[in-house]
């Protein structure tokens, strides 16, 4: 019956969500301000843990990667059809023994483009480091980091830190480029979270998102 399976997929619902983001067993961030309905345009956003597994995905990504077939038509298999859509159609094939997401695949007839960033706690060296990959058709726009810094009121700085992040850096390599020491990028980090409503880098990288 229909309706038994709709009650199979609101185990893959994140709680108090609109439903149009869909979690693993480990919800690593919750976006917030998410659209009740995933327009055709929406880019995907999914993020994976440090060994490729799949911890969050918004409705729109699920789409992408589940096409012709729509995510709830899989029940309480999601999250295992999930895994193995990422292992089939995101990690790239090369020799290299780290994992890494390719840089565009298909899906039906269109064709998508992958901007992947290392997320990381604010501490060095954390093992639960991952990934958050976005998915876009065509050549669709970039972050607008103006966008976000004008509405969370970042200075100057927190925005470069923002910029950075978004690049993909670690809080060493952002320490680097800006020529300040590691703790003044975590000072920086935890300001944009607390102006952001946030306490993680995923989740930050999340709210620039869905806010640009």
């Amino acid at each position: 019956m229909n309706g038994h399976g709709n009650r199979q997929m609101k185990q893959s619902i994140i709680p108090g969500s609109s439903r149009d983001e869909y979690s693993g067993q480990i919800i690593v961030a919750a976006i917030e301000d998410a659209p009740s309905r995933t327009p055709r345009s929406s880019e995907g956003f999914l993020l994976l843990s440090s060994a490729m597994v799949p911890s969050f995905i918004n409705r729109a990504a699920a789409e992408i990667l589940f096409y012709p077939q729509k995510p709830e038509d899989f029940g309480e298999h999601f999250q295992e059809i999930l895994a193995k859509r990422v292992r089939d159609v995101l990690l790239s094939k090369g020799s290299s023994k780290m994992s890494t997401l390719v840089t565009e695949f298909s899906s039906g007839r269109r064709v998508y483009r992958c901007r992947s960033y290392r997320i990381g706690a604010i501490d060095q060296g954390d093992s639960q480091a991952g990934f958050a990959a976005i998915f876009e058709r065509g050549a669709s726009g970039t972050f607008a980091v103006s966008q976000v810094s004008e509405k969370f009121h970042l200075t100057i700085r927190e925005r470069e830190v923002m910029q950075y992040l978004l690049s993909g850096l670690t809080t060493k390599e952002i320490a680097t480029g800006m020529a300040i020491s590691p703790n003044t990028v975590k000072a920086f980090l935890r300001m944009i979270m607390v102006k952001m409503g946030v306490s993680t880098r995923s989740a930050i990288v999340g709210k620039a998102f869905t806010t640009s």
